[in-house]
């Protein structure tokens, strides 16, 4: 038996459950998890960053690659 494993929202960090959600794939190939249509739109439509949104598990976190 094959138990689906659970998902990281590619916006917010937070775990959901295998079978919510909504997979977004981009024109490049990249595919991008969403647990709510909160984040979806923050990602999307409006192009916010995540790092300063104090709801999000990533807030105040330092980009990767910079000293």
């Amino acid at each position: 038996m094959v138990v689906p494993k659970a998902r990281k929202c590619s916006f917010c960090g937070n775990d959901f459950p295998a079978g919510t959600g909504m997979m977004y794939v981009k024109n490049d190939g990249t595919i991008l998890w969403f647990d709510s249509s909160k984040c979806k739109k923050s990602s999307l439509k409006f192009g916010r960053d995540a790092r300063k949104l104090k709801w999000t598990e990533y807030y105040g976190k330092e980009e990767k690659g910079k000293a």
